[in-house]
């Protein structure tokens, strides 16, 4: 299988510095970055550390990077859920807000964390930020990782985060539910482009992009990992494009390079 490739644009300690916008960039993978106003928001940073080999590198190095208001983690998968980019942060973030199953996870390896329920909502510093639904328990099927615990639908979440820009909605890894295609008005989404029977897959980014019409997509979760025969790692943002109604709205962006709230109209 060939694989798409995702270009790099290297940040600095500049990019997590004051803003008078909302600025959302791709870390590569699943993982994202909003900078709102100075306030410095990681979702599912994985910066080092991964166990697989990677195609393309993260857009900041750990020492790089600057000060982080808030860790958010959408799941317990390694490439969102990265305890190497934890550990070298905690000196520099102030919080860690995730799923009470993840916040376990946390507290084991001795970070301090936050666990929430699906729907709660809580603020950092004025984002108001607010859990969503997602099913990926795929440990479930799995022989290895069924024998750890039994995975339940609150151990995985999407992220919706309010900043004065705009609304930034992240659905997480997921199979395609009802209640996502059934969310208040976003100003972006930041889309799943992967095929995997455990994410939304292509017929799910199709539905999703059409309960959404008007909304910019930033496509995640592509290019970065080299595994060609991984589908999980391997969506292709041109085979979107030409899926969804409206295609001009998909913003093909380089890992590091930022997406700017409010967009204009």
């Amino acid at each position: 299988m060939t694989q798409a490739k995702a270009e790099r644009i290297p940040m600095n300690k500049d990019a997590f510095g004051p803003k008078n916008n909302t600025e959302v960039t791709w870390l590569g993978g699943g993982g994202a970055m909003i900078n709102s106003r100075g306030v410095v928001i990681l979702i599912d940073p994985l910066l080092e550390g991964f166990d697989m080999p990677i195609l393309t590198e993260a857009p900041v190095t750990v020492e790089e990077c600057g000060h982080v208001d808030a860790i958010i983690i959408t799941h317990c998968d390694n490439d969102h859920f990265s305890k190497a980019t934890l550990l070298d942060l905690r000196d520099r973030t102030d919080e860690i807000h995730t799923t009470k199953y993840v916040a376990e996870l946390c507290h084991e390896i001795g970070l301090e964390a936050y666990g929430h329920d699906i729907h709660e909502s809580f603020d950092v510093k004025g984002i108001t930020i607010t859990l969503t639904p997602a099913d990926h328990a795929w440990q479930n099927m799995s022989p290895k990782h069924s024998k750890v615990r039994h995975y339940e639908m609150e151990d995985f979440c999407g992220f919706r985060l309010e900043t004065p820009d705009g609304a930034v909605w992240m659905p997480g890894d997921s199979r395609l539910m009802q209640e996502q295609l059934e969310q208040k008005p976003m100003d972006l989404i930041l889309m799943d482009i992967s095929d995997s029977s455990w994410h939304i897959g292509l017929p799910g980014v199709e539905k999703m992009a059409a309960a959404y019409p008007e909304v910019p997509l930033l496509p995640i979760h592509w290019g970065c990992v080299d595994a060609p025969e991984w589908r999980e790692f391997n969506g292709d943002p041109e085979v979107v494009k030409g899926m969804i109604v409206n295609p001009e709205r998909l913003f093909v962006k380089a890992v590091g390079e930022p997406f700017v709230l409010p967009v204009e109209k």
